[in-house]
């Protein structure tokens, strides 16, 4: 087993700032490929956004803010790299997957890499920035899940919301239409 980034989706936020939001439970790669050699100022907002903090899910191509690190068997990892190779193909325009394919696998190993340190179901974010010289910089940022047991929302592996809405009844009424005419 090795550990690989999964695309999660807390909110549905993703689906407004990004052209193609990847779809949840995607493995997913930095894909910081998608920018090299372009300039900063050719990309769209949401291509910005994309460079800024986008990883790259490798079935749909969309983007995602967080990923979360989950164990991958042997054959998932092996199938993660073959679709990347199908994605730059078809995406891309890689003269064929034989030639995609070392392409595809450094990209999986760098997301390896990544994950390898931190445990199942970490989050990881990501932020990019052109540096001075030009070179893209990049920076990740975890969060470690608290005890699960302390939250209720299963889908949320234990990372909880920084803000909850609770509905209260309140004695207080308010008549806008009396208060219409008063300054």
């Amino acid at each position: 087993m090795t550990r690989l980034p999964r695309t999660i989706r807390l909110d549905p936020s993703d689906r407004h700032i990004f052209a193609h939001a990847a779809e949840p439970g995607e493995w997913a790669v930095p894909g910081t490929f998608l920018f090299w050699g372009r300039a900063p100022d050719s990309l769209t907002r949401k291509e910005a956004i994309a460079f800024r903090s986008g990883f790259l899910g490798v079935d749909s191509f969309g983007h995602s803010t967080l990923v979360t690190v989950q164990e991958a068997r042997p054959d998932e990892r092996a199938a993660m790299v073959e679709a990347l190779a199908d994605q730059l193909v078809a995406q891309l325009g890689a003269p064929s997957r034989d030639i995609a394919r070392p392409a595809a696998e450094q990209e999986v190993a760098l997301a390896e890499s990544l994950c390898a340190a931190h445990g199942i179901g970490t989050l990881i974010a990501l932020h990019r920035k052109h540096g001075e010289d030009g070179e893209i910089r990049e920076q990740f940022r975890t969060l470690r899940p608290r005890d699960e047991t302390a939250f209720s929302a299963s889908h949320l592996m234990g990372h909880d919301r920084a803000f909850q809405f609770f509905e209260e009844e309140t004695e207080d009424h308010v008549d806008l239409f009396q208060l219409r005419g008063q300054d």
